[in-house]
């Protein structure tokens, strides 16, 4: 298995582009030879009909959905994104390479608070990620359930609280407090973003920055991979992008993060030790306000000079060899691991 901070030393960080306030900076992977996808897609899986995502029975079970995977090939799940349908509407809680010919227990959190009854009998990812500010405080909240008690739960009350308050600033309440509605009330809006940014060729991952802070990172193991979720990432962002646009968000994105997540790049070898599943080929990273030392971690834009470049941007990887003492954000934590 890699570390991350191995893995990092095989990118280069691309050329970023910029619309509005949302910057995105591609993350290509230099002389790695590319291997045919021995996995699904969440997505594919089910239009083949040999994938399904279910309750976990007839009584259900809010923090957990079962996935029939009859597949010869594992399915690929990955933190964030949002299932829609059954009893209530979820997001799954870390990234699981479901194994195939099997039937697996799945963390997730509810994203729909006011509803409890079927809608249909099986979830179905949508064209979206959980918003990038809720993502990162539920990803620190399952970071230290893994490590006080070796579940993978989130603070459900919390991200009841986090939805809520979104859809207040930005004028998007639903019945069921759905934060698939929010999306819905901002489409045009955030297919605006969407429509301005295209994935490279040869992309592995992308960096997000709002208002020139860093916020996360999303990386995978194989071009095509990153290329199916690309636009439902911008989209994540995206609707952040519109809240802090809005002048009503007074709290940073991400600054709602646990303070207990220490550790460096390194420490990713030890984050799925309870993990399930033979692994998954990606990584999510978050970023918060508060600062702390984090020497292994840099980001700095190759494209500019460092000077400037420290002033855009807190946080990932010089490439040049030439970086600046700049303050750097922590890493809040991280889903997913790279096997060699």
């Amino acid at each position: 298995m890699w570390t991350l901070q191995e893995e990092f030393s095989h990118i280069d960080i691309g050329r970023s582009s910029q619309f509005r306030n949302l910057t995105l900076f591609p993350l290509l992977r230099r002389s790695v030879p590319l291997q045919e996808l021995d996995y699904l897609l969440l997505e594919d899986g089910i239009a083949q009909g040999k994938v399904r995502v279910t309750e976990l029975n007839s009584s259900g079970s809010v923090p957990e959905l079962r996935i029939e995977n009859t597949a010869d090939l594992p399915v690929l799940l990955v933190d964030g994104e949002e299932l829609v349908g059954a009893k209530q509407n979820r997001v799954l809680n870390l990234t699981i390479l479901a194994p195939a010919k099997q039937t697996t227990i799945i963390p997730v959190s509810c994203v729909e608070a006011g509803r409890w009854n079927m809608a249909s009998p099986d979830l179905k990812p949508v064209d979206h990620f959980m918003y990038s500010g809720i993502r990162s405080e539920r990803l620190s909240q399952v970071t230290e359930s893994m490590r006080s008690n070796g579940s993978h739960a989130s603070d459900q009350g919390a991200v009841w609280r986090n939805i809520a308050a979104k859809a207040l600033r930005l004028k998007a309440s639903s019945p069921t407090g759905a934060m698939s509605a929010i999306y819905e009330r901002h489409a045009n809006s955030v297919e605006e973003f969407s429509r301005a940014f295209t994935c490279e060729e040869g992309q592995c991952g992308v960096a997000f920055a709002i208002g020139g802070r860093l916020l996360g990172l999303d990386i995978f193991d194989h071009p095509e991979v990153m290329r199916r979720f690309f636009q439902k990432l911008v989209r994540s962002y995206a609707l952040d992008a519109l809240d802090v646009a809005s002048g009503a968000n007074e709290t940073p994105i991400g600054a709602g993060l646990g303070a207990r997540e220490r550790g460096s790049v390194q420490w990713a070898r030890d984050f799925w030790c309870g993990s399930l599943g033979p692994g998954a080929l990606h990584a999510h990273l978050c970023f918060c306000e508060r600062r702390e030392e984090f020497g292994s971690f840099q980001f700095l834009d190759p494209h500019k000079s460092a000077e400037s470049s420290s002033r855009v941007l807190s946080g990932v990887k010089a490439n040049k060899g030439n970086t600046t003492n700049v303050e750097q954000p922590r890493l809040a934590g991280c889903i997913g691991r790279f096997c060699n």
